[in-house]
C-alpha cells in the first residue's frame, strides 16, 4: 500500500489504525536481503520482480538467503512465459511453439523477446531477460532443475489451453477439466516451489506429495476464478465449469440477470464448496516448513484466499463486479499469518465459521458445506 492510499484509507476507518501499528511494530524482515553482495543482472531481476509481482516481492526478498534468488528467478521466468501466454497479439502459429520451447531458451545465453506489443505491461521483463538467463546459470544445478522442469509443464498447459482457445472454446466443461486447468497455471508453481523448499533443506521431504503441493496451487487459482466471475464474464472467458453451473441456470449469461440472483448464489456457493476441498491439505502443507520465511511466503496468500472466499460466499455484489477484502482486513491476514500453524488454523476456522453462519439452508448445498466447513474446523 502507497503512503497517500494508506493515508486516506485509515482515516475513514480510524478503527483499523491498531491493526497498522501492530503490523509496523511486529513486521521486522526476517532476513535482509544484502543487496552489496547482488551482481548488476541480480539487481535487474529484483527491479523486475518489483515491477512485475507487486504482492509478491516483499515476502520473496524476505525468503531464507538460501532460497532468495532461485525464487525470485523462477517467478521472473513464469511471468515472462505468462506474458507471451497473455498477449493476444501474438498468433498461435508463433505462440505455440514459443510456450512449448521457452524452457530451452534458459540455456541459450542472451535470449530476449520483442515480440509482445507496446502495451504488454510486462514486456520490458522479456526484452531484458537476458539478465534473468545469466542469474538462472548461476543457480545450483538442483534448482536450475526444478524451474526448468516447471517451466517445461507450465509451458506445453499453456499451449495446450492456447489451442483450445484459437479455436473459439473459451470455457470449461467439466470439473476434472477445470482442475486441470488450475493444475497448469497454479498447481505445478506449487509443485516447483516445493521441491525448491525440500531441496533447500527448509521443508520436510514428505511435502513431496502431490496432493499437498497440488492443493496448495489449486486453492489459490479456484479463489481467483471464484472471484474474478464479472471480469472474466466482461472479457468473454468462462473459467466455472459447465459441469456446476449447469445445475443452477440453463445459460451461462443468466448468471449475471437479476432474475436468477438466487440460483446465481447457489451457484456460487458450490464454487466455494469445491474450493474448501483443498484447505485440509493445505493446512497439512504448512504444517511441513521448517523455516519462517517460507511458511509466510506460504501462509499468507493462503488465509487471503480464505477471506475471499467467505466474502464472495453468497454475495450478490460479486456478480457486478470484483469484490476484495480490506486493507484493514488484509493487515490483520498478515499479521496473524505470520506467525505459527496454530495462528493459521484459528484464521481457517475462523472464515469457515463465517461461512457456516451464511450459509442457506434452501441452498441444494447446504449439508455438503455444512460438512466441509466442519472438516476444515477439526484439521
Amino acid at each position: 500500500m502507497g503512503i497517500a492510499s494508506n493515508a486516506l484509507y485509515f482515516a475513514v476507518h480510524p478503527n483499523q489504525i491498531g491493526v497498522l501499528v501492530q503490523w509496523k511494530l511486529r513486521n521486522g524482515p526476517i532476513h535482509k536481503r544484502d543487496e552489496t553482495q547482488e551482481s548488476a543482472t541480480a539487481k535487474i531481476c529484483f527491479d523486475f520482480l518489483h515491477q512485475t509481482g507487486r504482492s509478491f516481492s516483499p515476502v520473496i526478498k524476505e525468503l531464507h538467503p538460501e532460497l532468495l534468488l532461485p525464487v525470485c528467478v523462477f517467478y521472473l521466468t513464469l511471468r515472462g512465459l505468462d506474458t507471451i501466454e497473455d498477449d493476444t497479439s501474438i498468433p498461435l502459429d508463433a505462440k505455440e511453439p514459443l510456450l512449448r520451447n521457452f524452457k530451452n531458451h534458459l540455456d541459450q545465453d542472451g535470449w530476449t523477446f520483442t515480440g509482445n506489443r507496446q502495451e504488454e505491461k510486462d514486456r520490458e521483463l522479456l526484452v531484458q531477460f537476458d539478465s534473468v538467463i545469466v542469474e538462472y546459470r548461476k543457480l545450483k544445478q538442483p534448482y536450475q532443475a526444478v524451474i526448468k522442469n516447471t517451466t517445461d509443464k507450465m509451458g506445453n498447459g499453456m499451449a495446450d489451453f492456447a489451442r483450445k482457445a484459437a479455436f473459439g472454446d473459451v470455457s470449461v466443461s467439466t470439473v476434472e477439466e477445470y482442475d486441470l486447468y488450475c493444475w497448469h497455471v497454479a498447481g505445478i508453481v506449487g509443485e516447483g516451489l516445493t521441491y525448491l523448499f525440500v531441496e533447500a533443506e527448509l521443508a520436510d521431504a514428505t511435502l513431496i506429495n502431490h496432493s499437498l503441493y497440488r492443493s496448495m496451487g489449486l486453492l489459490l487459482q479456484k479463489n481467483n476464478i471464484t472471484r474474478d466471475i464479472r471480469e472474466d464474464f466482461d472479457d468473454g472467458r468462462r473459467f466455472w465449469p459447465r459441469e456446476i453451473w449447469s445445475k443452477h441456470v440453463d445459460n451461462f449469461e443468466d448468471l449475471f440477470d437479476s432474475k436468477y440472483t438466487e440460483n446465481a448464489l447457489n451457484c456460487s456457493s458450490e464454487m466455494v464448496l469445491n474450493a474448501l476441498g483443498h484447505a485440509c491439505d493445505c493446512l497439512l502443507y504448512l504444517a511441513g516448513l521448517r523455516e519462517q520465511s517460507v511458511f509466510n511466503f506460504c501462509a499468507i496468500p493462503q488465509t487471503m484466499a480464505l477471506a475471499t472466499l467467505e466474502l464472495c460466499f453468497r454475495n450478490r455484489a460479486m456478480f457486478k463486479g470484483n469484490v476484495k477484502i480490506t486493507k484493514g482486513d488484509a493487515l490483520q491476514l498478515m499479521l496473524e499469518s505470520s506467525q505459527d500453524l496454530e495462528s493459521v488454523a484459528k484464521v481457517f476456522c475462523h472464515y469457515v465459521r463465517r461461512i457456516q453462519q451464511k450459509n442457506d439452508t434452501k441452498d441444494p448445498n447446504f449439508l455438503k458445506i455444512s460438512i466441509a466447513c466442519e472438516e476444515v474446523g477439526a484439521s
